[in-house]
């Protein structure tokens, strides 16, 4: 079983909770009783079984619920979020490295342009 906070305003918060009154406007208010023996009704209980099938995991969704205990287990996500944000952060690099690309592509572009009008 895991457990996961999120935030109440959102996607995933706002997706359980209409997955929650599906469930309970789908469940019957009461079935018909032999002898103290609950007796299901034949479309409801097809539904029941369809739906009660567990979720299995990932390993990618694992990985993530694993990573994100860790962090808080060892108070490190502040520190994180803060080393991320400055030059050593993996975005950062990526997007330095597309800024220096483009740049390089214009230059070679804007050479190959004057070589073409003589």
């Amino acid at each position: 079983r895991v457990t996961k906070e999120v935030d109440s305003t959102s996607k995933e918060a706002k997706s359980f909770l209409k997955q929650q009154e599906k469930w309970q406007s789908a469940a019957p208010a009461s079935l018909p009783t032999v002898s103290g023996v609950r007796r299901p009704s034949g479309m409801s209980s097809l539904l029941g079984k369809i739906g009660s099938k567990k979720q299995k995991m990932s390993t990618l969704e694992k990985s993530k619920l694993d990573w994100e205990n860790f962090k808080e287990e060892e108070g490190i996500v502040e520190e994180l979020a803060i080393h991320n944000r400055g030059k050593d952060g993996y975005i950062e690099r990526k997007a330095f490295l597309e800024r220096v690309d483009h740049r390089q592509f214009e230059i070679e572009r804007d050479i190959r342009l004057s070589r073409m009008k003589p």
